[in-house]
């Protein structure tokens, strides 16, 4: 049995960490870190988790739960991790780091659009980005250190992926149009997340600033081996769950001249995803919904081909807490430690 402990486990993305793992045959967790309950009852902080966890609410002193399990998630806003990691700490445990501390591997970059100091570069190289589709052969059970993808990155990643790769866009026309629903900012108090503001709204924020920009263009740059700069807009919408991004780029013409075919995409996408047991690819004309993958660790992506202005337009959505943070964290941890990659993840979305 795997031991497991949470640090941040009443956070939105914590507690859904919580939620799947308590469904995982070969997971037990022993520890749920909380800075805020420390002493309180897992369950009165998530009242969904009455008479299923009635653990007590612990500190997040990293050291000590090192030495206690065999897996910690941190589930911590941006700089917690970095700034507590140790050689020491690593030689004893596997790492899944739900927080962008580790996803980016230019340390200036991080800084710069973090606005933060990193106090542990010495890992970077070490930690793999943990977009298991893509980098499945690089998370093994050796591995020590996982970066989990972010929620729009995810989206955004996996839907452009395989045109990027294949050549098949402009990738210097790409933009990335997203939306999410409030779960994606988290569980603190804000003003601008209070159902006053949120409720019959939607609005844009980080506009040609948001810090997930560079990690979507460091990996879409990996896929294309070349420097990519996209336009990334998030939207916040009125809805607790869910991210749909859709992306807008110029199709690259052949050599005769003619643009990629709907056949040609299609095969690009089928190419990379086919066998993919959590990236469903839509049927043509059909597309992505959020509702249609929500409470689940799917991703669905379709696309439209506009022949009047030689764009292709693709279109994906997930679960912003699942496929986009905890569920992805699970699969990673599978990975990780040999299981089954779908192991406690076989969640069917709900409806309605």
């Amino acid at each position: 049995m795997i031991k497991a402990g949470i640090i941040g486990a009443t956070g939105y993305a914590g507690g859904e960490l919580v939620r799947i793992l308590a469904n995982h045959r070969e997971v037990e967790i022993v520890w749920y870190g909380s800075r805020s309950y420390i002493d309180k009852k897992y369950y009165e902080i998530y009242q969904n988790m009455f008479q299923i966890v009635e653990d007590i609410c612990q500190d997040d002193n990293l050291e000590k739960l090192a030495d206690q399990v065999d897996v910690i998630f941190t589930a911590t806003p941006q700089g917690f991790l970095a700034g507590l990691l140790t050689e020491e700490i690593l030689s004893k445990v596997k790492i899944v780091d739900l927080s962008a501390d580790y996803r980016i591997k230019d340390v200036a970059v991080y800084e710069k659009w973090y606005g933060i100091e990193h106090k542990s570069p010495q890992f970077l190289s070490e930690a793999v980005y943990g977009l298991c589709e893509l980098n499945r052969d690089q998370i093994t059970t050796s591995t020590r250190l996982v970066a989990n993808p972010g929620c729009y990155t995810t989206c955004s990643i996996l839907t452009a992926y395989p045109l990027v790769k294949e050549g098949l866009i402009e990738v210097d026309t790409l933009i990335i149009d997203a939306k999410s629903g409030t779960s994606g900012a988290g569980r603190g108090a804000k003003t601008a997340n209070l159902f006053c503001e949120v409720n019959e709204n939607i609005k844009a924020y980080g506009v040609a600033s948001h810090r997930h920009t560079p990690e979507i263009e460091e990996q879409l740059g990996y896929a294309g081996d070349c420097e990519v700069v996209v336009n990334f807009t998030p939207h916040l919408v009125p809805m607790n769950r869910g991210i749909l991004v859709t992306e807008y780029a110029k199709l690259k013409a052949k050599g005769d001249g003619t643009l990629p075919t709907y056949e040609e995409i299609r095969m690009a996408y089928d190419k990379y995803y086919a066998r993919e047991k959590f990236i469903r690819v839509l049927e043509r004309g059909i597309c992505p919904e959020t509702k249609w993958v929500e409470g689940s660790n799917y991703v669905d992506i379709g696309f439209v081909i506009d022949e009047r202005t030689g764009r292709v337009i693709m279109m994906g959505a997930l679960d912003n807490l699942v496929k986009g943070a905890a569920g992805q964290a699970v699969q990673n941890m599978n990975l990780l430690f040999g299981l089954k990659e779908s192991q406690g993840l076989e969640l069917v979305p709900c409806f309605p």
